[in-house]
Order: C-alpha cells, then sequence, then structure tokens
C-alpha cells in the first residue's frame, strides 16, 4: 500500500521537474533558418542530420509539450514540415524536421536573458556549393524591400569599376534579437530596419552613392558577420542604425558613435593574433606574406586612417541630425561596439533616437520621421563623400585621398591634375613616398 501511495509523488515530482516547449519561432535569412525553442527549463537534448530524405532530428530529454508544434505560416524555402512524437515510455521528446535539402546544423541551450527564458537554438545553415534564392520574411508593418538593396548577395564591386561609393547599412538587432522595446511595445529591430531601408533608397537615389544592406529582413546576422557583408561588398561607409533606450524615460535625442581607442587597440590585437585573419585585405594588401612588424605598422596605418574617417563622416552626420530633432550628445562619442572594428572600413554607429522615451517612441513609428532620419544621415555622408572625389571627378574645396595599394604620387597628381610639387606643399611634407592608408589633401 505504501507504494501505491508513493507512486502519484514520484509522476507529481517528474512533472515538476520536466522541462515544457512553451513556443517554436523561427527566422529565415538569406544563407540560413534558425529555429528556437522556448522552454520553461533547461533540459539534456540532441540534435543531428539525417539523409535519404534530408531531415533534422531533435532529441529532447524529459520534456514534454502541451499539444501539437505548428511551423509558423511563412516558412519555407528549406523546411518540408515538423514531426513530433515521444520515446522512452513518453518520457522524452523528439522533432523531426523535413528539409528540402541537406543543411548544415549548428545547436546551442542558451540560459535565461531577458526578455527570454531558457532556449533551444537550431540552425540550419547553407553549405558554400549551394545557396538558394534567398527568403527574408517582412513584417507587415514594415514598408516592402528596396530594389538594388536587398539582403540577397550581390557580386561586389570596386568603386572604381562601378563608380560609386559603396555605403553598407547595417539594421541593429533582428530576429529573436529584438533589441530595446519601448512602452508602447515597438521593437527596436522593427524601426531601425524600416529607417535603414529607407536610408538605402535615398542614398541609391546618388549618381555616386550605391547602398547595401547587411540584413533585409527579420532575421538576426552574428555581429562580426555583419562586418564581413560590409568587406564582401568592398564598402567604402559603414553605417550602423540604432534605437536607444534607458532606465529615464525622459532621455531623449539622437547620438553617432565611432570606434574607440580601446576598442581599436583590441581589435588590432585579436588581428594579428588569429591566424585566420593573417589572410584578410587591410587597405587593399593581404597580410598573409608580411612579418608580425611589418602586419602591424599596416594594420595601425589602416586604422588610423579609418578611424580618421569614421570621425569626420560622423561630425557631418550629426550636425545634420540637429536639422531634425534633438541631441542627446553635442558631440561624437566613442565606444568599443563590435560593428565598428573593422580596421580597413570607416564606421559609424547612429543612435536615431529614444525607443524608451515615449514621445520619441512615436516619432519612431512615424513613416515621415523616419525618413527625415534617413535623409539626414543620408546628407551627413552625401556631406563627406563631396569631399572625397571619385576618380575622374573633382570637387572644388576640400578634396582628399586615401592611398590605397598600387598608389604613387605622382599617379595621383595625375588623377586630379595637380602637380606633386602642389600635393606636397599642400600636406607641409617633402618626402614624395606615400603610406599606405595615409589621407592626402588634395589641392
Amino acid at each position: 500500500m505504501s507504494r501505491l501511495l508513493f507512486l502519484p509523488f514520484l509522476l507529481l515530482s517528474w512533472a515538476a521537474s520536466a522541462a515544457q516547449v512553451e513556443h517554436i519561432r523561427v527566422w529565415q535569412a538569406p544563407d540560413r533558418t534558425r529555429l528556437v525553442l522556448d522552454l520553461s527549463a533547461a533540459t539534456v537534448f540532441d540534435a543531428f542530420t539525417i539523409t535519404k530524405p534530408d531531415r533534422v532530428v531533435i532529441d529532447l530529454v524529459r520534456t514534454r509539450v502541451t499539444g501539437s508544434l505548428v511551423l509558423p505560416a511563412q516558412v519555407k524555402g528549406r523546411i518540408l514540415g515538423l514531426r513530433q512524437g515521444t520515446r522512452n515510455n513518453g518520457q522524452d521528446l523528439r522533432l523531426v524536421l523535413d528539409l528540402v535539402h541537406g543543411l548544415k546544423l549548428r545547436k546551442a541551450l542558451l540560459p535565461p536573458h531577458a526578455p527570454y527564458g531558457h532556449r533551444l537554438v537550431i540552425d540550419l545553415l547553407e553549405t558554400a556549393a549551394e545557396l538558394p534564392t534567398p527568403v527574408a520574411p517582412i513584417p507587415p508593418s514594415l514598408p516592402a524591400p528596396i530594389t538594388g538593396a536587398t539582403g540577397a548577395p550581390a557580386p561586389p564591386q570596386t568603386r572604381a569599376a562601378s563608380g560609386k561609393y559603396v555605403i553598407a547599412i547595417d539594421a541593429g538587432h533582428g530576429g529573436e534579437d529584438v533589441g530595446a522595446i519601448g512602452p508602447r511595445g515597438t521593437y527596436e529591430k522593427n524601426v531601425v530596419l524600416a529607417v535603414a531601408r529607407e536610408l538605402a533608397s535615398l542614398i541609391n537615389q546618388e549618381p555616386d552613392m550605391r547602398a547595401v544592406l547587411t540584413r533585409d529582413g527579420d532575421y538576426y546576422v552574428d555581429l562580426r558577420d555583419r562586418m564581413v557583408r560590409a568587406r564582401k561588398h568592398r564598402a567604402d561607409l559603414f553605417v550602423s542604425v540604432h534605437a536607444d533606450a534607458f532606465q529615464n524615460r525622459r532621455v531623449r535625442g539622437s547620438s553617432v558613435y565611432v570606434l574607440s581607442h580601446g576598442g581599436a587597440t583590441s581589435e588590432a590585437g585579436r588581428w594579428l593574433a588569429e591566424r585566420e585573419n593573417a589572410a584578410d585585405l587591410v587597405g587593399g594588401v593581404t597580410l598573409d606574406d608580411k612579418d608580425h612588424q611589418v602586419r602591424s605598422v599596416l594594420l595601425d596605418l589602416s586604422q588610423t586612417a579609418s578611424l580618421e574617417a569614421s570621425l569626420d563622416v560622423a561630425e557631418n552626420v550629426l550636425g545634420a541630425l540637429r536639422r531634425v530633432g534633438a541631441v542627446h550628445r553635442t558631440q561624437v562619442q566613442a565606444a568599443g561596439f563590435m560593428v565598428l572594428k573593422s580596421p580597413d572600413i570607416p564606421s559609424l554607429l547612429v543612435e536615431t533616437a529614444f525607443i524608451s522615451n515615449p514621445a520619441e517612441e512615436q516619432q519612431l513609428r512615424d513613416e515621415k520621421f523616419r525618413r527625415n532620419l534617413a535623409g539626414a544621415i543620408r546628407d551627413g555622408v552625401k556631406a563627406y563623400f563631396h569631399s572625397q572625389p571619385l576618380p575622374g571627378q573633382r570637387y572644388a574645396q576640400g578634396r582628399r585621398h586615401m592611398v590605397t595599394q598600387g598608389d604613387t604620387l605622382t599617379g595621383i597628381a595625375q588623377r586630379y591634375e595637380v602637380s606633386t610639387q602642389q600635393i606636397l606643399a599642400a600636406n607641409n611634407r617633402r618626402e614624395q613616398t606615400v603610406r599606405l592608408g595615409e589621407v592626402l589633401r588634395i589641392p
């Protein structure tokens, strides 16, 4: 009798300790699909792929689900369907994803991090040999994608080949990373994507500029991957768009950030220490055949020129933002944001407004205000690049040239139709040797 009485307590104890699958969320990116299972508690799991036919199996120990899990209607392109069942006398849960074709698998069980609890994250990655047409679901509250600035990878072009400056526009957050949340429940990831698309549209209307987006849908892009995407497009400038938040809801205004010297120093150490970075391009020169000292000098030259250019364009953007509304800081700020650490691309991060401020949250929800913000950023970028003439183009004042691989003083002088002596005088120098990454004033 005592054993029979004890059995219900065992069952209750198992039920209390079992994890529950509460939600399933899916995001599609051009190169991957991310599936997130929201769990009531941590659990032991395994996930693996099977071929013929292609599918992914996910086993969760002592885990259950109420009812049937249903994939969102917009999921297509890679996943054919989801099946579920139990194992080990109903104690364990098995999920099976039927795939269109074989995919690489990446998996992680994440601890709680506001606003989420325990999560099992499954990434299905395209192989390098097989990349189908990307599918990027667009939130219904946002405008349609901009022609020519989609998440699909475009053939990279140099500035000389395209005749245009390439501006990489990075909408912060995305997918399960919603960013800051406004008092009315507005997600930062949505409003910054809308601003980024508007900015891309305005930039693409300029005859000497072309925009590319690091993301053009509701999916997450790793922070370093955002820099990699900009480099693949050989971007001349990287602009990351965000919407700030603070505990004090009265705080308001725009801010503009560039990389701090501390952030630059730590990133330089990482590039020089890690083997895979030795083959990356820095200012147009590969580092894999240079000794440590030469690599360090080249990287320092490239970083110095990029930081100077970043500060110049950031000041132009901050000045233009003053004409749209309040600015939180009257000067450009410096911080160690990961997305600003590309050593060879001038980069800035724009906090468009405080989404935590009720009035500014309402403005960010307004299409006209977002267009004005994008217009101000475009104006600042345009003002900067109009002091950096393209090959074959000349502006009356403020011309500068950043030295890249293969440049000589004679060649630069011929390009801008001035003499070498005029360039030397404008830069207060005598030596005719030019250094990679340095910025020359052109008279």
